[in-house]
């Protein structure tokens, strides 16, 4: 199973929480470990199922695309951004720690992403691993996740159209979730120009679907079953697809990112099984 798999290696990746400083050790093991639906982990690993790629491999991908999806929640929960107190069903790293110490996690686990994709050979030729690198890097930064959180939190109170408000989490969501496919397909057999961009694609529709589910699971859930504050996105007066479309019509608009992401794995045959799989599971895990 691949999250217990990534569970292990997150294990081996992150510092031991008794070396120097323990605490901040300790609060970056609490920000990663023991939560959370690995979907980005398993992403890249079944892209890499798609391209044949060495399992050992995938553990780094996985890794770094945790460790930088765990140090962005860290930040968002923070007062100056999100003020959030719960995060996985127990209290977040500020609360549990204190902001500094929450603030550092973010930042250690940040550079330990970019360490873990760096030490080890991921792809047959250095010149693809460099890609890998400024990969993640430009989708975790102002032009990617960085640069969407800036976006969501200058939007407070204001009125976005569709296409800003998609812009918004091609940026904050997508780019994280466009990169982790991405990634794991360079760690095995080359794609043809053509099978490349048929995969982009599908990241692009699953990582909108993503957020439209989330969108939804805000507005519906309870907050014993999203693990965070619920209804916390219309109590700050935050744009989303439910304030602008509704529940009825974003949930149909997740339905038919679903259906695109599926005709973008055609041609690919039991090879993008799992990717499709996943495609399901994010759609449906909210409805």
């Amino acid at each position: 199973m691949v999250q217990s798999r990534v569970e292990r290696a997150l294990e081996r990746v992150l510092p031991a929480a008794d070396h120097t400083p323990q605490r901040l050790h300790q609060a970056m093991r609490y920000a990663v470990l023991g939560g959370g639906k690995r979907v980005r982990p398993m992403l890249a690993f079944a892209a890499g199922e798609l391209v044949a790629a060495p399992p050992e491999r995938l553990d780094a991908v996985a890794c770094a695309l945790e460790l930088i999806h765990a140090y962005s929640l860290v930040h968002d929960d923070l007062p100056c951004m999100d003020d959030d107190v719960l995060r996985r069903g127990r209290p977040t790293a500020h609360v549990e720690f204190d902001e500094a110490t929450a603030l550092l996690v973010g930042d250690g686990l940040q550079s330990l992403a970019f360490e873990t994709l760096a030490a080890g050979r991921l792809a047959d030729d250095p010149a693809h691993q460099v890609e890998m690198v400024h990969a993640l890097a430009l989708a975790s930064g102002s032009r990617g996740m960085a640069g969407g959180q800036a976006i969501d939190l200058a939007a407070v109170g204001a009125s976005l159209t569709l296409p800003e408000l998609e812009f918004m989490h091609i940026l904050k969501t997508g780019a994280l979730i466009r990169a982790s496919v991405a990634l794991g397909a360079r760690c095995g057999s080359p794609l043809g120009r053509a099978e490349a961009e048929r995969l982009d694609r599908y990241a692009k529709c699953i990582g909108l679907a993503f957020q439209v589910v989330d969108d939804v699971l805000d507005a519906e859930a309870p907050t014993a079953t999203l693990g965070k504050t619920a209804g916390k996105d219309a109590a700050q007066g935050k744009p989303t697809y439910v304030s602008l479309l509704g529940v009825p019509r974003a949930k149909a608009l997740a339905q038919e990112l679903r259906g695109d992401a599926h005709a973008a794995l055609e041609g690919f045959g039991a090879r993008g099984a799992r990717l499709a799989d996943l495609a399901d599971f994010i759609v449906t895990r909210a409805f």
